[in-house]
C-alpha cells in the first residue's frame, strides 16, 4: 500500500483537500505544501501496518469504499493508504 501523509489535525481542512491530495503526483519521500499544509509520500507500507495501527485506541480509521482507500488519523497527521494493484489482487472476491 502506498502511504501519503497529510500533516494537520483539522479534519475539515483535510476533507477539503482530500481529492487534490490523492491526485497529486508525488514520488516516494517527496514533499509538497498545499494550502499551507505539508503533504508527503511516505512510500510503501506493509499490509500488517494497517492491522497494527487500527487496534490502537488513539487511531481513527476511516474508509472511502468507492476508491478503496483507508485513512488513518492520529495526532496531527492523516495517513492515506492507497492499495496497489498487488494489494487488490490479494483481496478475497465477494
Amino acid at each position: 500500500m502506498r502511504c501519503i501523509s497529510v500533516y494537520t489535525d483539522s479534519f475539515e481542512r483535510f476533507s477539503d483537500m482530500f481529492d487534490q491530495v490523492i491526485e497529486i503526483d508525488l514520488r516516494e519521500n517527496d514533499e509538497r505544501e498545499l494550502e499551507g499544509i505539508t503533504v508527503s509520500d511516505s512510500g510503501e507500507v506493509p499490509g500488517h501496518y494497517l492491522e497494527r495501527m487500527a487496534v490502537k485506541p488513539e487511531v481513527v480509521v476511516m474508509k472511502d469504499k468507492e476508491k478503496g482507500i483507508t485513512i488513518l488519523q492520529h495526532g496531527k497527521v492523516f495517513e492515506i493508504l492507497i492499495p496497489s494493484e498487488d494489494d487488490l489482487l490479494e483481496l478475497p472476491s465477494v
